[in-house]
């Protein structure tokens, strides 16, 4: 059995493990408390994975290590770097694909869709560092001292999720009002979480996708508001009660909390259309996203448990 080590028990993580796992793989998940999923094939282990010590002698013997890693919102710029530096050197020490869980950051605002190829242009501090950790392992790869790979995907959403939707779908459910600064009617691509771990595990287990980043086969782009309509409807919910909130209020919010101060940088995402391509991976990986009614009844019955 191939072995594979997880940084991270968040829900990408999660869902990682439990598909190596079912497959018949072993599976070490490293955190700093121990956590993960419960399953005979799951190793979990507790150590500082940005310890590259630690991390390399947990990664000796790996096929992969999987970063599903997932820092303070507010504090990427502080924990991510010496994180991703350790990942890149147990990598490089053992011979382990490393294989990365992106986002979309690193683009910057764009008009039009995101591709694979459509350049790093971020300003903001979250982007900055997201194309720093993707560059310095693109150097490792190409000067032939790590396989590496990215798999990037639009706003997360899925059992254990923290995005905006999973902020939306739990107050739809209980009929309340939800007062967002979004754009309700602008179309947006979501990507669901199980999708992320399938695309990951492919992208490490096949050579020809190392070297490059790919993104996560999603669906087509459907605004928030039809978003939270097919929740309620699925659910017999309530019709939605859907308020934009004025950016000066988030502004604000952003004086005494750090998750609305950090909202401010990626604003943008939810004021235009916010739209990514993945056909490549689909293409390449023979992935297809999970259709978006089977992916929130799949939600919804999670957070009901």
């Amino acid at each position: 059995m191939a072995l594979h080590v997880i940084v991270g028990a968040g829900p990408v993580g999660t869902a990682t493990a439990r598909l190596l796992a079912e497959r018949g793989d072993r599976v070490r998940v490293v955190t700093r408390r121990g956590t993960g999923p419960e399953h005979p094939a799951v190793e979990r282990v507790a150590a500082d994975a940005a310890d590259p010590q630690q991390l390399t002698a947990l990664t000796e013997g790996a096929v992969a290590v999987h970063n599903c890693a997932n820092p303070a919102y507010h504090r990427w710029s502080v924990d991510w770097p010496p994180l991703a530096a350790a990942l890149l050197t147990a990598a490089e020490r053992t011979g382990a694909v490393l294989a990365t869980v992106g986002n979309l950051y690193g683009y910057g605002p764009v008009d039009g869709p995101m591709t694979e190829a459509t350049p790093p242009a971020a300003t903001g501090t979250k982007g900055r560092v997201r194309n720093r950790m993707w560059a310095d392992a693109l150097a490792a790869h190409r000067a032939g001292r790590a396989r590496v790979t990215e798999v990037r995907g639009s706003d997360y959403f899925g059992v254990g999720g923290t995005s905006l939707a999973m902020m939306v779908l739990p107050r739809v459910l209980a009929g309340r009002r939800v007062f967002l600064p979004v754009d309700w009617d602008a179309p947006h691509t979501w990507t669901y979480i199980p999708d992320v771990a399938r695309t990951l595990v492919a992208a490490a287990s096949d050579e020809r996708a190392w070297g490059r980043a790919w993104h996560v086969p999603s669906g087509p782009a459907v605004p928030m508001r039809d978003l939270a309509v097919r929740a309620a409807a699925l659910t017999g919910a309530p019709a939605p009660k859907l308020t934009r909130m004025p950016y000066p209020v988030l502004w604000l919010g952003g004086l005494a909390n750090p998750m609305a101060r950090e909202l401010r940088e990626t604003a943008y995402q939810f004021d235009r259309p916010y739209l990514m391509d993945s056909s490549a991976a689909t293409a390449a990986l023979g992935i297809e996203p999970t259709p978006l009614d089977q992916a929130i009844k799949e939600t919804v019955a999670g957070l009901r448990g």
